[in-house]
């Protein structure tokens, strides 16, 4: 069996045709939603997903780290963004006590099915958290889920986990759903 090998990149313009294989190889990811929601532009019933995530991408105001195969195949990526380009899970129970004011947001990451346990999800959060150390770093947060001494369904982990999150040098700030946590981590800048 060849080892596959796997390299960071950046969603933009140029590699947007990697990304769009990806999600139409996942039936439009989480049911067709392109990563699109998340977005502050997105407007639900109104927004076409795919055609609002292109667009954001062209115009560079949508950012992820892209996990590439030795094929150039995208197989996960990271989201992340300035904190108020980007809305959360749980927003509501995340309103009522915020948490110190991030700079940046990480609000999804995505793994091919086939593609699962390969550690593309760490690939693809610590390319986010090295792009966002080389835009100037500063606070990140992210809503995670713990599976700790738990099972949980691919599809509710739409940020990673909190396990995950934490070996990066995340640390939980608050518990805003039953298994959800504020996670955060002061990212310096690139030198």
């Amino acid at each position: 069996m060849a080892i596959t090998r796997y390299r960071v990149g950046r969603l933009e313009s140029a590699t947007w045709d990697a990304f769009a294989d990806l999600v139409e190889r996942n039936n439009g990811i989480y049911g067709g939603c392109w990563c699109a929601p998340n977005h502050v532009e997105y407007q639900r019933g109104v927004s076409d997903p795919r055609s609002l995530k292109e667009q954001l991408v062209r115009d560079g105001r949508a950012h992820a780290a892209l996990v590439f195969d030795d094929g150039d195949h995208a197989q996960g990526w990271c989201q992340f963004g300035v904190a108020d380009s980007l809305d959360l899970k749980h927003a509501r129970e995340y309103r009522k006590d915020p948490p110190p004011p991030a700079t940046w947001r990480v609000a999804c990451v995505f793994v091919d099915k086939r593609h699962r346990g390969q550690g593309i999800a760490r690939l693809a959060l610590t390319g986010a958290v090295n792009q966002i150390a080389l835009e100037g770093g500063g606070l990140v947060e992210a809503v995670a889920e713990t599976t700790l001494g738990r099972t949980a369904q691919a599809r509710f982990l739409f940020s990673a986990t909190v396990e995950l999150f934490e070996e990066l040098g995340f640390s939980r700030i608050r518990q805003v759903g039953k298994h959800a946590w504020i996670v955060q981590r002061l990212v310096v800048a690139a030198a």
